[in-house]
């Protein structure tokens, strides 16, 4: 089994920040990518940031030069820091993985955490 658990969502003024943490989990071969999504009522999940072992963070368009998403493997973790925080940025976030885990070599499955929620209100 393998576990994603966010923390760090809340309220927050329009242009404050916000820090999201994501922490892996569990029987945990390796881990590909990390990353964040989140969906906001009525509207699709869409992609916040992902960041590929190996390779360089992309971004959503709407949150690029605001968000920045880091990484650290030795904790099975990940980070999204979210600066100028707009009302539009209010939604819940969902932490994503690719992880393998023991079932068979070179097999890897979505993992998603619970979402956390972010509002950006005056």
């Amino acid at each position: 089994q393998v576990q994603l658990v966010e923390s760090g969502g809340g309220l927050v003024q329009p242009g404050g920040s916000l820090r999201l943490s994501c922490a892996a989990s569990g029987s945990i071969a390796s881990i590909n990518a990390m990353g964040w999504y989140r969906q906001s009522p009525g509207k699709e999940r869409e992609l916040v940031a992902r960041i590929i072992s190996g390779g360089s963070p992309n971004y959503g368009d709407s949150v690029k030069g605001r968000f920045s998403i880091s990484r650290d493997n030795a904790k099975n973790t990940v980070y999204l820091q979210m600066n100028s925080l707009k009302p539009e940025d209010t939604a819940v976030y969902y932490c994503y993985a690719f992880i393998s885990d023991y079932s068979g070599p070179g097999l890897y499955y979505d993992y998603w955490g619970q979402g956390t929620q972010v509002t950006v209100s005056s």
